[in-house]
């Protein structure tokens, strides 16, 4: 090959990365394609073909390199040099005027020169991104501010965040412009609305699930490990601030830093403006909120910063937000739907909180079916009805809430919402409290707090001492056994169930939040209730709900297990299974009948007899029926090559579970137990063996690794 030939060769692949980057600037960026895809594609087949023609002309942040990594099987953790604050946010002209009565205090007499910077809130991910030399290489995301994500991988799929820094003059006023050393980027991934409109179109013909908003496909783009599916999503990247560099730039106002970002090759929005003052900033929020519906990406609200750097430092950061910035959010989305019906729920402190059942509405982006109406005082204060026109929206586009009643559309058919006098989950009795706001002594001694209580004939208050307690607003069970209350049933119960999304965390925040009165309500939940819920995203929320959705199936020793039947374990409540096979025959089951079996005494045999005549516990069983949960039959096992056989398992299995290799022990006819005996036939001995492996040594128990396991049953 002649040197002629390979100058011919290099002067073409420069000519096309050129070419291809400036198209790439002016369809990403300036949103002004200059030619159509398909002449895009062939000039990118065309280089491609060069540089695997002509190696050595290869360069790793050219645009024809733009490719991911491989898929990865998780994300690993980066501790951020500048750590990612979040903003405070103010909601109108009012607590917008006392944020900066707040920093002009603080400011002192630097509070004169004092001028703002309004840009764009996009509603995405936020992210970083370090370059070194000009060259892009490493991105993280947020995380908790500290600590983040590395995605890098992931953002080099996103066509407008620059592989490598170029210095352009046009598109800025600094004539001292250059590439610095260093330089860390903050900004937002966003996806075009068009994008998630055709995204969401081609998800419907393929009969994948349907993204609720630009944010939710951003977020679970960025979240791929495989970097070439990200690729599928289109995403795209805006710059808003520069969190560290080197010395070169030495920007002395943030809007300085946007023009420096411009100037390097960082996409911008060109709805920005500096102001001398807060009407220069209301006036520009007012002139967004018209542009907003237009504006191709989706947007919160408008970044309000101090211009100045170094007053920025003089206000510095509270907590997780700085003072020199607020971020002011319109007005939340709103919607109108039927309200079907109001059900109680009883929390983990005995509250009663009605609970709105509408029909399924779009707002702000999800769908929701369900919102706590808090308690009688905010229903009668809102004048609403079972059947009525409600509007809802989303507190702080997160929290669905109903705001009012449209009264002008009822048909005469509603019905005034009553609160029951007893517990829908015990039958307890329903009372309010007597609240004390501080204990007065008098002659009389120390005031004593009583309670009201309701009853079928209405509401009967007594009162002694109470000339200053105040009545509470909720109403509460006065039943301490209330199975609402109890925390550790429902963690068993889901732990049985084998429902790993659902832990102690979540289960409180669903009954807090007054979705669920006890652990049968769990089955009814979809992902709009969840989603919609501060810290669970739509992923998350289409987990969990699949999580339960599969789990609704369950063997009877499993149900009976879960029910915490006292004196009935994991054993026993296999051996009922064996032996009755459906959970009719151990309901309708005699004490005489229960005592048959070999292992049920007649402290069990009592135990089960007086669970099962409880209505209240036939009644959560019927409930969880009727929410979809199906008992399978038991099988009576027959004897195996494990009869007789006890086994007790230590350490760490490297080739399945421990409740696999339990399944397996058991179906070929052997036991299980938790402790080493004499009895003990056999102990598996995993990695990190406890002291069970001690126990064994000690006791001359034969000891078995978890390849000669399988190797005695065969597999």
């Amino acid at each position: 090959m002649t040197s002629a030939e390979e100058n011919k060769a290099k002067e073409r692949i420069l000519k096309l990365r050129a070419e291809i980057a400036r198209l790439r600037e002016r369809y990403h960026v300036a949103d002004d394609p200059g030619v159509s895809d398909d002449v895009y594609d062939s000039l990118t087949r065309e280089l491609r073909a060069l540089v695997a023609k002509y190696p050595e002309f290869n360069d790793p942040n050219a645009p024809e390199n733009r490719v991911g990594g491989r898929p990865l099987e998780k994300f690993e953790k980066v501790t951020h040099k500048v750590r990612m604050l979040s903003l405070n946010d103010v909601f109108n002209e009012e607590e917008l005027s006392d944020w900066e009565k707040r920093i002009k205090k603080l400011l002192g007499s630097l509070a004169p020169k004092l001028e703002y910077f309004c840009e764009v809130k996009f509603d995405g991910l936020a992210v970083s991104l370090i370059y070194e030399n000009g060259n892009f290489v490493k991105g993280a995301t947020r995380g908790d501010g500290s600590i983040g994500e590395d995605i890098t991988e992931n953002l080099k799929m996103v066509n407008t965040i620059p592989l490598s820094l170029r210095s352009n003059l046009k598109n800025s006023t600094r004539f001292d412009l250059v590439i610095p050393k260093h330089l860390e980027v903050r900004g937002e991934v966003v996806m075009a609305k068009t994008t998630l409109i055709k995204l969401n179109q081609r998800n419907k013909r393929e009969g994948k699930p349907l993204f609720a908003n630009t944010r939710n496909a951003t977020a679970g783009g960025l979240r791929q490990l495989d970097p070439h599916l990200v690729k599928e999503r289109h995403l795209d990247f805006f710059a808003y601030d520069i969190a560290d560099s080197s010395d070169e730039l030495n920007p002395k106002f943030h809007s300085a830093e946007h023009d420096i970002l411009r100037g390097l090759g960082f996409p911008m929005t060109e709805h920005e403006v500096i102001s001398k003052n807060l009407d220069g900033v209301i006036a520009f929020i007012k002139k967004f909120e018209k542009a907003r519906e237009r504006f191709p990406y989706g947007t919160d609200g408008v970044v309000i910063s101090v211009n100045d750097l170094k007053m920025q430092e003089v206000l510095g950061v509270v907590g997780k937000a700085p003072r020199y910035m607020s971020a002011f959010k319109y007005p939340a989305e709103r919607a109108t739907t039927i309200l079907k019906n109001i059900i109680v729920n009883v929390g983990r402190t005995g509250v009663l909180t009605p609970l709105g059942i509408f029909e399924p509405t779009l707002v702000a982006g999800s769908t929701v079916s369900k919102a706590t109406l808090h308690n009688l005082d905010q229903i009668e204060r809102l004048g609403i009805k079972i059947g009525d026109t409600i509007v809802i929206e989303k507190a702080g586009d997160v929290i669905p809430k109903v705001v009012e009643a449209l009264p002008k559309l009822r048909t005469g058919k509603e019905k005034k919402f009553k609160m029951p006098a007893h517990c829908p989950v015990c039958g307890g009795r329903v009372e309010k409290r007597y609240m004390e706001a501080s204990p007065i002594k008098n002659s009389l001694g120390p005031r004593v707090a009583r309670t009201v209580y309701l009853k079928k004939s209405g509401l009967n208050q007594t009162l002694e001492n109470s000339s200053s307690a105040s009545l509470s607003v909720a109403y509460y069970c006065t039943n301490k056994k209330c199975p609402a209350k109890n925390e550790r049933f429902m963690e068993h119960f889901v732990s049985v169930f084998d429902i790993y999304e659902l832990g102690p965390k979540v289960l409180r925040r669903f009954k807090d939040e007054g979705l669920i009165t006890d652990v049968a309500d769990i089955f009814t939940l979809d992902k709009g209730d969840i989603a919609s819920l501060e810290r669970f995203g739509e992923k998350s929320a289409e987990n969990i709900v699949n999580e339960i959705n599969l789990k609704k199936k369950v063997p009877l020793q499993k149900f009976l297990w879960a029910l915490g039947i006292l004196h009935v374990g994991e054993e026993t409540a296999r051996d009922l299974a064996n032996h009755f096979h459906t959970l009719d025959k151990i309901i309708n089951a005699t004490p005489e009948e229960l005592n048959e079996l070999e292992n049920v005494g007649p402290k069990v045999a009592e135990s089960l007899y007086a669970f099962f005549e409880d209505k209240n516990n036939l009644a959560f069983i019927k409930k969880l029926e009727k929410n979809g949960v199906q008992v399978l039959k038991g099988e009576k096992i027959k004897g195996g090559k494990f009869n007789g056989l006890t086994f007790v398992l230590t350490g760490t299995l490297s080739q399945m579970s421990r409740e696999t290799a339990k399944e397996k022990i058991i179906n070929a006819g052997g036991k299980v137990s938790g402790s080493v005996s004499t009895k003990t036939s056999y102990v598996i001995a995993g990695e990190d063996p406890g002291s069970k492996l001690k126990d064994a040594q000690k006791l001359g128990v034969k000891i078995i690794t978890e390849d000669e396991f399988l190797k005695m049953t065969g597999k």
